[in-house]
């Protein structure tokens, strides 16, 4: 099993281009079920998640073809992908394709939408909490979808004629479930009102895409969504946004390590809780024209208090990066966790470089020191595995960070990108 080494002690200086959102590549893909006609992407990023919803489209009878690069274009540059899903074959979705990634439980709605039949592995992924399915299954419910769980499976089934428009109030905010209620709205019959929907941008990047193929939603980026159902979909091209939270993960890590650092293509407006958060520890904030320039020569980090929330609130994708931060802040910091019961994982490997941090409850209490030193640590989540990392490029020695598969879901290329920028760090094969 691959491992990743670093020695730390490195400033960043230069360019980082930041991928296409996975978070928004995936319900993209999901997208392409909805159509007969050929949907293309353009900027989906290489990630272990992108192939194995491409095995799991692939399953239901989706063609894919990756196009070649463009003439001048970065070897970073993201993937344009064309999705053809003109006759589905199967609306199986099978435990062995669905138990490793969550988000591929989301091709329910386009299924059940277009077929008027779904049978859906209960999802995996990261060990972070429950996350049940419970919102995504009310939501089917009011459009009149009949569902019951059978071996592990969720079985649905939309009533004769198809489903129909309802109003969907979810009792909290649900990135999945709005997802998922959005995409299968735009086939039902009528009108379909998704109140208290989530408002992240990746979101509004699918919704958006929705409507290039032919769908009728307004109240995009906001947090009620209206859908007019349309009796059919056609193709589109679209471009995946910017990933937010790799945005978020390299400016802290610009951050940890000092130096001057030109995250390439990013979006301000699409962290701006993240970057205030760095601001006030200390670092300064650049906003270009090609993107944000991350900064900190020389002056020490101020600990700062976050809160994970929803869109706009700080993402909880950043947690633990955030945390890998304060670790060296002069004084302590505290950070709460709202949206997951289990995202915490990460202290114990922190703790290994020497940090300070102490759990009660829901909210981690960190105590800054001037110093970290490097050491043997194991990846635990997507998220948590590149907050090592971070620590990494700061500490005194070398750091070896194990199982880091889980990097690979959710980051293309980072050692190669912090490499770029002077960082002393290698994918070693295991």
């Amino acid at each position: 099993m691959d491992r990743i080494r670093l020695v730390g002690g490195n400033s960043l200086n230069g360019e980082i281009p930041i991928s296409g959102a996975k978070n928004a590549a995936l319900p993209l893909m999901i997208a392409s079920l909805l159509t007969d006609e050929p949907l293309v992407l353009e900027n989906v990023p290489r990630l272990a998640d992108v192939k194995q919803l491409e095995r799991i489209l692939e399953n239901h009878g989706v063609d894919i073809a990756v196009h070649g690069r463009r003439r001048g274009a970065d070897q970073m540059d993201g993937q344009r992908m064309t999705f053809h899903a003109g006759e589905i074959v199967d609306t199986t979705a099978p435990y062995e394709l669905v138990s490793t990634m969550r988000a591929s439980f989301w091709v329910i709605g386009p299924l059940l939408a277009r077929m008027g039949e779904a049978r859906v592995s209960l999802p995996g992924g990261c060990a972070i909490g429950t996350r049940p399915v419970d919102l995504f299954l009310f939501a089917l419910e009011q459009m009149g979808a009949e569902i019951e769980i059978d071996g592990g499976y969720v079985v649905a089934r939309a009533p004769a004629g198809g489903l129909r428009g309802a109003r969907i109030t979810f009792p909290k905010v649900t990135v999945g479930a709005t997802h998922t209620a959005l995409m299968a709205a735009t086939l039902a019959r009528g009108t379909t009102i998704i109140e208290n929907a989530a408002r992240e941008p990746e979101i509004g990047n699918v919704a958006r895409c929705l409507v290039a193929m032919g769908a009728k939603i307004s109240g995009i980026d906001t947090s009620t969504l209206t859908i007019e159902g349309v009796d059919r979909l056609h193709g589109a091209t679209h471009e995946v946004l910017p990933d937010r939270i790799e945005t978020g993960t390299y400016a802290m890590a610009a951050a940890m390590a000092g130096g001057d650092v030109l995250l390439r293509n990013a979006r301000p407006e699409h962290l701006q809780a993240a970057l205030d958060a760095l601001s006030q520890a200390g670092v300064h904030i650049g906003v270009e024209e090609r993107g944000i320039r991350i900064a900190r020569n020389g002056n020490g980090l101020l600990p700062v208090d976050v809160e994970t929330q929803p869109f706009p609130g700080f993402p909880t994708d950043l947690q633990a990066q955030f945390m890998a931060l304060m670790t060296m802040a002069d004084g302590t910091s505290r950070i709460r966790e709202t949206i997951f019961e289990n995202r915490y994982m990460h202290v114990a490997e922190l703790a290994r470089f020497g940090a300070d941090i102490k759990v009660e409850g829901q909210v981690a209490t960190v105590t800054g020191k001037p110093t970290l030193k490097g050491a043997q640590v194991m990846a635990t989540d997507l998220r948590a595995s590149v907050s090592l990392v971070i620590a990494g490029l700061a500490a005194r020695g070398e750091t070896i960070v194990n199982r880091i598969y889980h990097l690979d879901r959710g980051f293309e290329r980072l050692e190669d990108k912090l490499s770029r920028c002077g960082a002393e760090i290698e994918r070693v094969a295991g």
